[in-house]
Parts: structure tokens; C-alpha cells; sequence
């Protein structure tokens, strides 16, 4: 193994490889926490990979926790690089290294609102959606709007200078940015907004302020520079450092600000960033223009621009022919689905507005130019946001559409640049002769055609071996694509970050003058070269085409990913121990060493992924909802777990599915005795160490006693409305309440519904026990009498089956959707949406609540369930709470008390930001969600519905 140092340097090595390893864990771990330092094979290889189609193997993981460790850790790295790495979703590399990689995402996520939200103090670890989430209460928004946002965090979007659809350059990092905590590679760290930084990095860093200062005076001073520079910076541009802040701003101090907006981590570390906020425009007027041609679509933009249009997103025909395949873009544009795509292209274009009337006074002015252009098919700009949705889903489904169609094996490469907007045609088109030229059938270009910023889509199979020659192609292809944007003026990444893939076209772009002031700006604030050599500057000619990964087809659930970390920040296991990425990753990683004979690091993987990946995974399906491509990593985990021998369990679940209702009995009854017999928490605790951990749970004083009957009093056995189908978590936790079951009939009995069960409920499942752990024999068993049984007590279908809990909803839909066909004509809502739709206006509210604290539940995500449980919620209270950083509790089934480690970690967020809360009632609609969440916050959780029964007594 290798250790790359800075240029300048030696590098670290040792033929065996491991006790290089070794000794820069320690070297670490000294300065930095034990705890914070993380060397294993599988640790660094789930780090590997980021969104782009670049791998480099980092020698350690760190996960620091402040700017002092920080500092800390530039001084115990000893020459090795250091690259900082957040959400991972950077498409260009710069979030890989081979020498140290820190962690930045688990300990930066704080958001603090400054002047009732025009400006926000964040870590770099907080996902843009976050801080949005944040200041959407004070009607205001971060300025970029960058498509990742459910994923990127603000360190990465300032670094990269990331934009999006609607900010252009006028509302980016770098026009908005009022402030950063910086730390040096020296160790300095400085507060750029506070009063005497300037005076201050003199005094601390003599060399870097002078060096600044003597720049931005030579650039000043030398029209022809100055010329090169405001021209390259009227596009939107992120190649290179942004030397435009020698022109903007004069104080060394925050033309050093500036310059990390956009400088990939290879400046300095940004430990935190305060920045002007936008208003939210919640107004809007959406619709598609669908032209000829390319051509008659770039003569109509200046007026569409002129005209105040938020966003006019480019969609050319190889895209609109993708869009045709989906449902609900042809149902928001009717004519899509029938348009014969030939040259066609089309603008999604949106006006936004403060208000209702300044929206509509926008779009009217709008509709003489639009009824004016050479169109086919509607002209209309809508309101309705069902259909704006449609389109947006068009426009953002375009990856993913392209990405899940890719041949196995292959890379989804996304790049994307700018130039002039009256050269936009000319290099559309020439970016469509080159996909002809070098064989890219299915490329694809869109992107933001106000500002002349598009992205193209094509993929490619990297493998190193290189027998089938395509990273050869993409190279040929590339300069190619470098010689057609710089010959109209153009930019080679505009939002993007330059990243390892256009660092050796940096030069070109600029000319040498500049590109050696580049060099200099990195050699004033790192000296040694040690932060991330080879991102945004390398002389190597052909290093965009070095460290490119392969994507081996590992397993059928998971090859579609296209590794972009969208699903992370919705894991439960994502600070404990690896996310749906990594599991995924890894697997590929697995798979590469299997090839290539290395048994000794397959052997590491499989045992580390045990635990690591397999155990602690909640399975909960919340990876898919964010997913572009909508692979559900649980589906995986799920099959691994049914493939392992566990002996004698299998046979045991098996039988337990054929004897579920003593099961349950059984269960609730040992809830009840561990509460009354002193010392059960040590002794589940050695049952687990004696016996397989993964099927005895640990039992901890918060657990409740055993719940009681699943069959509530009062049920009908012939011509009913509905049939309930109660939980069995039910009858083995109980309540201090009556129970989610029992609280719905008596509801059902105010509304003047009649209520049945089925035959032998006690002995019934919904399954999802046995699917969770991948016994399909189990599951299989409960299918065989559960249908039927829901068959005869709904009379075929004609009457719904109603469950209490949204896991079960989720698990009897699973169950129907798999069985036979004649029992697909079942229909199975969740309480929350029966409630809220057939007995909530029928009901009247008599004890109404001041404040209730809601936590809604994965599968309630999954199943749409978020907005009825929210009126059921309003309706109870005056004030609902729901945190910010809700998520998946990580209980899942019995995943809480078979690893409360993961029920911990997933719930940590939530508990901190509620420890302050005061509240009447805390809710949700799940029994063992409720459980988890009491055991993370204290506070008893119950059913929503027990709630509402209580108050419309």
C-alpha cells in the first residue's frame, strides 16, 4: 500500500501495507479521539466512492468533531493528503483521496437562524433540505437550489460554488456568502465576520494577507487580466479558483473568504458558514414548451428570459422521448404522450411570485410573448400543483431514467458546462455530432438554459481492464468536448466543481498567467500541498482518466445504483455503521476482490459486513423514497439475511408462524414477568452471549408490559363496513392506554361503522417479522392462512381490511401484491387514512389539546400516510411539533431490542432537538416506533388514534 504525500514530499510506504496503515492510526488517533480514527478494510473501502466515477481507497477514516480537532489532525498528518468529505455527492471527484479522508458530515449539522432567517449560521455537514426545513418558517430559503439537496450538505455546495435551477449567479455561495470559521492547513483558524479579521489574519498568517493583497493589486492593475477574468465570471463557472474575488472585494480577509467558495477543500477547511437567505417565492405558473427544434427553441429564449421566467430548464428529444415513458409527466402534459419525438426540444419554464397576484401579473405578461412562439401543443402556464409536479418529475427524473437503463456494469457519467446563451444552439448541436462521433446512442442534454448552463448524460463501462475500450472513448470524447465549449467561450464546469475531472483543462481554460496565479493562491494557503492534491489544479494531462471506478454486477436488488448517497441522510444506521450506499459499495468491492483472488481482504469484508452492513440494518425501506433509481437496499439486506444458516432458528420461526397466537402470548406474558422479576436485563444479557445475539433480544427496563387482547369489544360478525385487522405488537406491548385497536372501534362505533375481524385474528400476522429476516419459509406459512382468512371476512374483497399500524399496513399489501391472484382484489388501508377520511368529520373534539409532539413513522412515508396523520394530529391539537430531524426510529420490529445500539443512533437527533419541548401528548402510529421513540426521548409515545378517542369522548 501507498500513502501519497504533497508533491514536495517523500511518500509514505511499506511493502506489507499494514503497518503503514497502523502507524497513521495511531499517529491519528493520538491527535485527534481513539474513537475518531477508523483503519479497517471496511471502513475505508465503504468510503471509497462517491457519486462520481471516481474510486480512491483512503488510508483512514476520521470523523472529527470541532475546528480544533481539525486543526489537530493538519498536524499529525505528517505530509499525508487530506481531503474533507460531507454528503459524498459531488459528481467530479473531489470527495476521494487515497491519504486521509475526514468525515465532516456526522458532528457539523448545526443551523442557527440569524435575523429572523435572512442570514443562517450552518455546519458544513447540513443537508441543504435541512436548513431549508429550518428557515421555511420564517418564508425565506438558501439561495442555491442544487437538484441533490435531499443529500448535499452546505460545505459541499459552498465549496463546489454549486447552484441549481432558479439562483443562476446572482443568488450562488459566492454572491450570498457573509461569512466563514476557517481552518488552515497552519492550524489557524479565523472568523472572517468578526471585527478585526482582517487585521487578524495579517497578524497570524503575515505571509498568506500579503501574498492576497499583492494579487488582487497585479490583477487590478492589468486591464487585459481583468478583462479575461470579469468575462469568465459573467457565466455561471466553477473551474479553477474564483479569482473574480480579487476584483469583488479588497480586504485580504474576505477575498479569502470568497476564494474557498468554490475551492473543493483545497484551500482550507470551512467549519462553518453564515449566509444570506432568499425569500421563498410559494407562488408559481408551470408549463412545458415543446418547439420543433433546437433551433426554434433557442430564438425564443431571450424573450422567455426577458420576460421574469424563475427557471427555463432545456429539455432536448432524447430527453423528452425519456420523459414520454413517464406516467406523471404525460398525465401533467397530455400531448407528451402522443407527440412522435423527432428534433423536438422543450423549456420547462416556471414564474414565481411573493403572491397569488404577483404570480399571475408575471404569467400574464408572460402569455402575449408565449402565444406567440412556434409551438406544438399546449401553451399554458398552470397552477395546479398536481401538474407542476408532473413536470418537475420530468425534468428531475431524467438521471434516473438514464441511469437505471444503463447496461449492467456501467457508469452514468453527468457533466455539465456553460457558455454564452447566444452560442447555447451552436454547442448543442455540437455536443449531439459528438455523441454520434464516439457512439453514445442514448446521451441525453438538459439543463438550465437561462444561463446557458447544460448538462449532458451519457454512460460508460470503465473497467480498468479496458478490453472493451471505453475509457479510451470517454478520453477521445472529452477532448473533444473541451476543443467545442472553450471555441464558444464557454466554461467546462459550471456548477459542478472542477474536481479530478477538468483539473488538467484548467490551464487551457485560462491561459497560463492565470493559471499560475492559481498555483500561487495555493501554494499562499497550502504550502506543503497536502489537501487534496490533484482536485481543481494537475499538470498530468490525462488524470481525469486515472482512478475511474468500475461497477461490477454484484446482486439483482442493487446494481441499478448509481452510488449518488441521496439515500444516506434518510438511514437510521448512517452514524453507527454504514449507510445504503456503503452496503452497496461494498458489495461491489467484494465482488472485486473475489476476482481478483484476494481472499484474505474477502474474508475482512464478509466478516465486518456481518455486523456492519447485514445487522444493523433497519431494512426500513426509506432508502427508496430518495433514491433516483429506486432501489431499496433492505430488499438485499433481507435476501442475505435468509441466505445464512441459522440453524435451528429457521425451524423455530417457522413453527412460531404456525403458532403465532401462542407466540404472541407467550411474548407478552415474558414483558410482563422481566418487569416483575428483579435482575432480566442481565439475564437476557447472557442468553445473548451464549446464544445467537440476532434472535434473543435484550430486554431493558423501558420496555412496557405485555399488551392484551387483539380483538376489541363490540365487533360485529356479519355485515360490517369494514374489517380490522389489529397488530399483534399490540398484544405483545402494551399501552397505557386501550391500544390503537381498541381506540378505532370505539371510534367506529361514534361514526356508526360496524367492525369485524377475522376468524383465528389471534394467530394471524401481516408478516413482516419473518420478510424482515429473509425466512420466506415463515412468511410463506403466515400467507397461506392469513389470505384466505381476510378472503372470507371482507366477502371477496367487497369490504377494505383496515390494519392499526403502518408497518402492517405495508406488510399486507406486500403480502397481497405477492400471492396468489385471486386474492388481489383485497383492499388494505391504514386507520390513520380510514380515520381521517370516513369517521374525523364525524366526531367532535371536546378536551382540544395546546401542543402535541408527532413522529411519523417510515412505513407512514412509504404509504402516503403523512398527510391524513397530520390532520388527525391538527385536529387534537392546537400546536404540532413534528422535529426537523424526524426519521426512521431504527426500532424496527425487533431490530430495537436485538441492536439498541441502532435504535439510539437513528433517534439521537430527534431527542436532542425535543429534550426542550414541553408538550400534552407525544404521538405516532406505529406500536414499535412508539416504543423507540419513548425509549430515545423518555416521554411516553402512544397511538395517535388513543389520543383522538380521548378527546371526542
Amino acid at each position: 500500500m501507498t500513502l501519497t504525500g504533497s508533491p514536495a514530499q517523500t511518500p509514505v510506504t511499506d511493502p506489507a501495507g499494514r503497518p503503514a496503515v497502523h502507524a497513521l492510526h495511531d499517529r491519528l488517533a493520538a491527535a485527534v479521539r481513539p474513537a475518531a480514527v477508523a483503519t479497517r478494510a471496511i471502513d475505508r473501502l465503504r468510503m471509497a466512492h462517491d457519486a462520481s466515477h471516481f474510486a480512491r481507497t483512503p488510508a483512514a477514516v476520521v470523523t472529527v468533531s470541532g475546528a480544533a480537532e481539525v486543526a489537530a489532525l493538519f498536524r499529525a498528518a505528517g505530509g499525508v493528503p487530506v481531503t474533507f468529505r460531507s454528503g459524498g455527492t459531488s459528481l467530479s471527484g473531489q470527495a476521494v483521496t487515497d491519504g486521509i479522508l475526514v468525515d465532516v458530515r456526522r458532528h457539523f449539522r448545526d443551523v442557527e437562524i440569524l435575523d429572523d432567517g435572512a442570514r443562517v449560521r450552518v455546519g458544513p455537514g447540513a443537508t441543504v433540505r435541512s436548513v431549508n426545513t429550518r428557515l421555511a418558517r420564517h418564508g425565506r430559503m438558501l439561495g442555491p437550489d442544487p437538484a441533490s439537496e435531499v443529500a448535499c450538505t452546505l460545505g459541499g455546495v459552498v465549496a463546489n460554488n454549486s447552484s441549481g435551477m432558479a439562483c443562476g449567479t446572482a443568488a450562488n455561495s459566492y454572491a450570498l456568502l457573509d461569512s466563514v470559521v476557517l481552518v488552515l492547513p497552519s492550524g489557524t483558524t479565523l472568523d472572517t465576520g468578526a471585527p478585526g479579521a482582517d487585521d487578524e489574519l495579517r497578524a497570524r498568517e503575515p505571509a498568506l494577507w500579503a501574498g492576497l493583497a499583492r494579487i488582487r493589486d497585479r490583477l487590478r492593475g492589468d486591464a487585459a487580466l481583468r478583462t479575461g477574468l470579469e468575462r469568465q465570471f459573467s457565466l455561471k463557472n466553477t473551474m479553477g479558483y474564483g479569482l473574480n474575488s480579487f476584483l469583488d472585494h479588497h480586504d485580504p480577509v474576505q477575498i479569502l473568504a470568497r476564494l474557498l467558495v468554490g475551492s473543493e477543500g483545497t484551500l482550507a477547511f470551512l467549519a462553518s458558514i453564515t449566509m444570506r437567505t432568499v425569500p421563498v417565492l410559494a407562488h408559481t405558473r408551470t408549463g412545458l414548451l415543446v418547439f420543433d427544434d433546437l433551433a426554434a427553441a433557442n430564438r425564443a429564449l431571450p424573450g422567455l428570459v426577458d420576460s421574469g421566467a424563475a427557471t427555463i430548464e432545456l429539455l432536448d428529444a432524447t430527453s423528452l422521448r425519456v420523459g414520454q415513458g413517464d406516467g406523471a409527466a404525460v398525465d401533467a402534459v397530455p400531448f407528451l404522450g402522443s407527440l412522435t419525438v423527432d428534433q423536438h426540444a422543450a423549456f420547462l419554464v416556471e414564474y414565481r411570485g411573493h403572491s397569488a397576484d404577483e404570480v399571475t401579473q408575471l404569467a400574464g405578461d408572460a402569455s402575449g410573448l408565449i402565444s406567440g412562439l412556434p409551438l406544438r401543443g399546449p401553451r399554458e402556464l398552470s397552477a395546479d400543483p398536481v401538474a407542476k409536479a408532473g413536470l418537475w418529475t420530468l425534468r428531475k427524473a431524467l438521471y434516473a431514467k438514464v441511469a437505471g437503463a444503463r447496461p449492467p456494469g456501467t457508469a452514468a457519467l453527468l457533466e455539465d458546462v456553460a457558455v454564452p446563451v447566444p452560442d447555447l444552439l451552436a454547442t448543442c448541436e455540437g455536443l449531439i455530432a459528438l455523441f454520434a462521433k464516439h457512439d453514445y446512442d442514448h446521451a441525453v442534454i438538459f439543463g438550465h438554459a437561462k444561463d446557458g448552463n447544460v448538462h449532458f448524460m451519457l454512460t460508460e463501462d470503465l473497467d480498468d481492464s479496458g478490453t472493451a475500450g471505453g475509457r479510451d472513448r470517454f478520453g477521445r470524447f472529452t477532448d473533444d468536448m473541451v476543443d467545442l465549449v472553450l471555441a464558444h467561450g464557454g466554461t467546462l464546469k459550471a456548477e459542478h466543481g472542477t474536481g479530478r475531472m477538468m483539473s488538467p483543462f484548467v490551464r487551457r481554460q485560462y491561459g497560463d498567467e492565470l493559471y499560475e496565479v492559481m498555483r500561487e493562491v495555493k501554494r499562499l494557503c497550502d504550502p506543503q500541498g497536502i489537501l487534496s492534491p490533484g482536485v481543481v489544479l494537475d499538470d498530468d494531462p490525462t488524470a481525469h482518466l486515472a482512478g475511474l471506478k468500475s461497477a461490477p454486477a454484484v446482486e439483482s436488488e442493487v446494481d441499478r445504483c448509481v452510488e449518488c448517497g441521496f439515500c444516506e441522510p434518510v438511514c437510521p444506521s448512517r452514524d453507527l455503521t454504514t449507510t445504503p450506499r456503503q452496503r452497496i459499495v461494498l458489495r461491489r468491492e467484494m465482488a472485486a476482490a473475489r476476482a481478483a483472488g484476494d481472499h484474505a481482504l474477502l474474508a475482512e469484508l464478509e466478516a465486518d459486513y456481518a455486523y456492519d452492513g447485514v445487522d444493523t440494518c433497519a431494512v426500513d425501506g426509506m432508502c427508496g423514497t430518495t433514491c433516483p433509481v429506486l432501489t431499496n437496499t433492505g430488499d438485499l439486506v433481507r435476501r442475505l439475511r435468509g441466505e445464512r444458516d441459522h440453524g435451528v432458528a429457521d425451524a423455530g420461526w417457522t413453527l412460531a408462524a404456525k403458532h403465532w397466537g401462542a407466540t404472541t402470548r407467550a411474548a407478552g406474558l415474558a414483558l410482563t414477568l422481566a418487569r416483575a422479576v428483579p435482575g432480566a436485563a442481565p439475564v437476557s444479557a447472557a442468553l445473548r452471549r451464549v446464544a445467537d445475539p440476532e434472535q434473543v433480544p435484550q430486554w431493558s427496563p423501558d420496555l412496557p408490559r405485555g399488551g392484551g387482547r387483539r380483538i376489541p369489544d363490540g365487533l360485529v360478525s356479519t355485515d360490517a363496513d369494514l374489517v380490522l385487522f389489529s397488530s399483534c405488537t399490540g398484544a405483545m406491548f402494551g399501552s397505557a392506554g386501550p391500544g390503537a385497536g381498541e381506540a378505532f372501534a370505539r371510534l367506529c362505533a361514534r361514526a356508526g361503522l360496524r367492525v369485524s375481524a377475522p376468524a383465528g385474528l389471534g394467530s394471524l400476522c401481516c408478516g413482516t417479522p419473518w420478510k424482515s429476516k429473509g425466512l420466506t419459509d415463515g412468511a410463506a406459512a403466515m400467507a397461506q392462512r392469513v389470505l384466505p382468512a381476510l378472503w372470507t371476512t371482507t366477502r371477496a374483497g367487497a369490504v377494505p381490511v383496515v390494519s392499526d399500524a403502518s408497518s402492517c399496513t405495508e406488510g399486507l399489501r406486500v403480502m397481497i401484491a405477492s400471492g396468489p391472484q385471486r386474492y388481489r382484489g383485497l383492499r388494505v388501508l391504514d386507520v390513520v387514512e380510514f380515520t381521517a377520511d370516513r369517521i374525523l368529520p364525524a366526531l367532535t373534539v371536546t378536551d382540544r389539546l395546546a401542543r402535541l409532539v408527532l413522529h411519523p413513522t417510515c412505513s407512514a412515508t412509504q404509504l402516503g400516510l403523512l398527510d391524513p396523520l397530520r390532520r388527525l394530529a391538527g385536529a387534537v391539537a392546537d400546536d404540532v411539533v413534528v422535529p426537523d430531524s424526524w426519521g426512521c426510529c431504527g426500532f424496527a420490529g425487533d431490530r430495537g431490542m436485538l441492536h439498541p445500539e441502532l435504535t439510539a443512533a437513528a433517534t439521537a437527533p430527534q431527542a436532542w432537538e425535543l429534550a426542550g419541548i414541553d408538550a400534552d401528548a407525544h404521538v405516532s402510529c406505529n406500536r414499535t416506533c412508539e416504543l423507540g421513540m419513548s425509549r430515545a426521548t423518555g416521554r411516553d409515545y402512544e397511538h395517535v388514534l388513543e389520543v383522538l378517542e380521548r378527546v371526542t369522548r
